[in-house]
């Protein structure tokens, strides 16, 4: 069987790979594979091929409907009548709405770090071995396992 786990890049992979290898397992069933990172940043405009959910105009439609809807109705009583401040009231909440979700976004990229996996460790090992190598692996802050049961590990080894 196959358990494979991601980590961060940390002192944590190091000690569960000693770990591991003190079980019984040796470096030649143990592979660590680092991940590249993205080197250029995220496009923030959608296209119809490719989408990543970030969409910078909800929070302006809804402003724009918002504002629309408050300049339609006090714009009967203010001088240019409701339909100036109607297109008035939409294309400000549009701005407003577009803007503050670029500001949101530009600072997210710019400020935290989320969790993100950059090391793959792959181990090979029999199946009655299966817990320790799980309870080691979440031990030292594995962010996510898995394993690969003998028939398919079987068509892994062939390639």
């Amino acid at each position: 069987m196959y358990v494979i786990a991601t980590f961060e890049n940390s002192l944590f992979i190091e000690l569960a790979i000693s770990a591991i290898e003190q079980k019984g397992i040796p470096k030649e069933k143990i592979l660590a594979a680092p991940l590249d990172k993205r080197s250029e940043p995220r496009q923030l405009f959608d296209t119809i091929h490719r989408a990543d959910g970030l969409s910078l105009f909800d929070g302006a439609a809804m402003l724009g409907t918002c504002f629309m809807l408050l300049g339609a109705i006090y714009g009967y009583v203010l001088k240019w009548g409701p339909i100036i401040w109607g297109i008035i009231g939409a294309v400000s909440g549009l701005l407003l709405g577009f803007f503050i979700k670029i500001l949101l976004v530009k600072n997210k990229q710019r400020g935290g770090k989320g969790i993100t996996a950059e090391i793959v460790l792959i181990i090979r090992c029999e199946d009655h071995q299966w817990e320790t190598i799980e309870k080691i692996l979440w031990d030292h802050t594995a962010l996510g396992i898995t394993r690969i049961h003998n028939g398919i590990s079987a068509i892994l080894t062939q390639s």
